[in-house]
């Protein structure tokens, strides 16, 4: 459960997505470079200051240090391609720290992928249904999108896993916010390779913010 402070920090990483958003509509350059490198910023100050006896919070805090410097690069990805690249590099690190994380957690309870292993099959067939749409567009990024989509799908299938693992309320914030960070960096590989459409950049900013707070927030509620 939050404490106070790390209340107010929420507010205040909500306060900054919704001024990333505003600057993403009015196309504000600016605001844009102020409010994007303090989002995870803010979000790993919450998740610093978080009292808990629960391992693993440093290698969820390196996989939001990743997630910032992956969305320092891609705030230049216009200038060239090489920014991009290193941007998804940084963010496939970031998916590698919360897989370690997620199966560091130990628990007697029976995962749930043992249970429905069929939920396997269906974030496999995603990713794969996913790359084949996008493969006749990808150029010279097919093995880095390809190898970038295996390992966030892994990421959806790991915190799946725990599921039954932890108490509900971190493990549906883990699903969602896995979930989340799957279809961000879905219209993202979609709105770059495939096909631009109005407001993609509020939905990645969108879904991205929900996906990074509400890991954080699983986090914070495994002791509640």
């Amino acid at each position: 459960m939050q404490e106070p402070f790390q209340k107010k920090i929420s507010i205040l990483f909500w306060v900054i997505a919704a001024a990333e958003i505003i600057s993403i509509i009015t196309v504000n350059p600016v605001l844009h470079f102020i409010a994007k490198p303090l989002l995870l910023t803010v979000l790993f100050i919450l998740l610093y200051t978080t009292n808990s006896a629960v391992p693993g919070k440093y290698i969820l805090l390196a996989g939001l240090f990743f997630s910032w410097i992956g969305d320092v690069l891609l705030m230049f990805d216009s200038w060239n391609d090489l920014f991009f690249i290193l941007g998804l590099v940084s963010f496939l690190t970031t998916h590698i720290f919360y897989i370690v994380y997620f199966l560091r957690i130990i628990s007697s309870n029976t995962s749930l992928l043992k249970k429905k292993p069929v939920l396997v099959a269906i974030v496999l067939a995603y990713g794969i249904t996913l790359v084949w749409q996008l493969f006749p567009k990808l150029g010279d990024m097919k093995l880095p999108v390809i190898a970038y989509a295996f390992v966030i799908c892994g990421m959806m299938i790991c915190s799946l896993h725990v599921y039954n693992k932890i108490n509900k309320k971190s493990a549906i914030l883990f699903v969602v916010g896995a979930a989340a960070f799957v279809i961000s960096d879905s219209i993202l590989a979609f709105n770059k390779f495939y096909q631009p459409f109005t407001n993609a950049g509020v939905l990645i900013m969108l879904t991205y913010c929900l996906a990074q707070y509400l890991i954080v927030c699983g986090y914070i509620e495994q002791e509640s």
